[in-house]
């Protein structure tokens, strides 16, 4: 699991210009953050600042119950041993092979022998997506193979923190979409704790559970995702939307007169888009730390913009009289009661919603000689009449009576639970299987047969009394 990592009243300067000042946010332990902001607002300076490399003007830097602003050098270097780090570039000695770039940190902080590196480093590399490429040296490989040799390093000593700088950066669409879903998947399975920086718009709206945004110096705001997403504050609406209309410009921020000319003109910010689904692990499945959709939004009585959450049975607010959505100025506190924080993790909800599958009902009697009565449809044994005295009873056919359907549930679409899906799944594979056979009730003692004659007997003229 990863770790808590507490930032109060950071500043950073270089000589006298201001980087960014009276930074303040907590990213929660195993949840992925993303941090925005325009170009050269001092992002990568965050994450240099995190793990010591940079040391603040002001202000503290908690991560496991150490300030490590005010730690000497020998702490601060085994606290860094739980980072990992992904730089813009993979930052990858150029005159070593793949294999020995991503055992390096193995070999410098650890005493494992080379077959247990060699077993570790093959490991990252097939989850990175690199084998076969042991050998190569990074000036013969592809920049998106750089960023994955870069983030196979980073897992080897396997951190409590991992810290992504731009690792979107220079990908095609396609490989960013891969290098998301492997983000995902592997905080799913390390549960640590993620900040990623990123311009990428899809990325910071899809991927994190909290999204930060720097500007001006400032941290305009830090939050779970769909509280900035639903966000009508001029600055973060323009940046998440990625919109021209706004207060950020070519320079970072437009003059007056820039923004007078937009409103003269009438040039108005676009419709907030729609809230996208996070995205899942590959298998579907929730993340450990990951909410369900629009827990945040019930919790403060925020109404999302239409169509979000397209194709899931999501339970929002009701939209307002007035037709308006989403929120601005303060930020909305949470409704009485109801706190996003309070909600048990993981939270065991699907994203889309399934039928109720009815279990058919099963007589009391019938139900309680079942050794586990659960969705099984109910058989009716054979009746044999006392004047079937042809033959033994065990020598009849035995007719399978229709299964009796149980009685139509007039319900729609709901939402089910993880045990409540497993539950569905069972119920649908069972009733199409064929159940053990319910115990008949005692039938009359048959009569003996007579003896066969030698000789074969004449057809008797059928009794219509035998009931076949």
């Amino acid at each position: 699991m990863g770790v808590e990592i507490k930032v109060e009243g950071l500043t950073k300067r270089f000589g006298r210009q201001t980087i960014w000042e009276d930074v303040s946010l907590t990213l929660p332990a195993g949840e992925i953050s993303v941090l925005l902001g325009p170009s050269g607002t001092g992002k990568s300076v965050f994450l240099k600042t995190l793990i010591g490399l940079l040391k603040p003007e002001a202000g503290s830097i908690t991560i496991d119950g150490k300030d490590i602003t005010r730690i000497k050098e020998k702490e601060l270097y085994q606290v860094r041993k739980l980072f990992g780090v992904l730089f813009q570039d993979g930052a990858l000695f150029g005159s070593q092979s793949l294999f020995d770039n991503i055992a390096f940190p193995l070999r410098e902080h650890t005493k494992k022998s080379e077959r247990e590196i060699k077993s570790i480093v093959l490991e990252k590399m097939e989850l990175t997506g690199l084998t076969g490429a042991e050998r190569k040296l990074p000036g013969e490989i592809s920049g998106g193979m750089r960023k994955r040799a870069g983030l196979a390093r980073a897992l080897v000593l396997n951190p409590e923190v991992l810290l992504f700088d731009e690792p979107d950066s220079g990908l095609d669409p396609v490989r960013t979409s891969y290098l998301n879903q492997l983000i995902v998947d592997l905080n799913a399975q390390t549960q640590a704790t993620f900040l990623i920086v990123t311009h990428d718009i899809n990325t910071a709206r899809s991927v994190p559970d909290n999204i930060g945004l720097l500007y001006r110096r400032h941290l305009a705001m830090f939050g779970p995702r769909e509280m900035l997403l639903s966000s009508n504050e001029p600055v973060v609406r323009q940046f998440l939307n990625a919109q021209r209309q706004g207060p950020i410009g070519m320079a970072e921020e437009k003059d007056s007169a820039e923004l007078a000319a937009e409103a003269e003109l009438g040039q108005e910010l676009e419709s907030l888009p729609p809230i996208p689904l996070q995205l899942p692990t590959i298998d579907g499945s929730l993340r450990v730390t990951q909410r369900a959709p629009g827990t945040w939004l019930r919790a403060h009585g925020v109404v999302p913009p239409p169509g979000s959450f397209a194709g899931a049975e999501v339970e929002v607010p009701l939209p307002r009289a007035d037709g308006t959505y989403g929120w601005s100025g303060s930020t909305p506190t949470a409704t009485p009661g109801f706190t996003a924080a309070s909600l048990p993790l993981p939270v065991p909800t699907t994203l889309v919603g399934l039928p109720v599958v009815p279990a058919p009902v099963m007589p009391a009697p019938v139900a309680a000689a079942l050794p586990v009565a659960a969705a099984l449809p109910v058989v009716a044994a054979p009746v044999v009449a006392p004047s079937a005295v042809a033959a033994p009873v065990a020598a009849l056919p035995v007719p399978v009576a229709p299964v009796v359907p149980a009685a139509p549930v007039a319900a729609g679409p709901a939402k089910l639970s993880l045990a409540g899906r497993v539950a569905a799944v069972r119920a649908a594979v069972l009733s199409n299987r064929r159940p053990a056979a319910v115990p008949a009730p005692p039938a009359p003692e048959p009569l003996a047969p007579e003896p066969l004659a030698s000789e074969p007997l004449a057809p008797e003229p059928p009794d219509s009394s035998v009931i076949v």
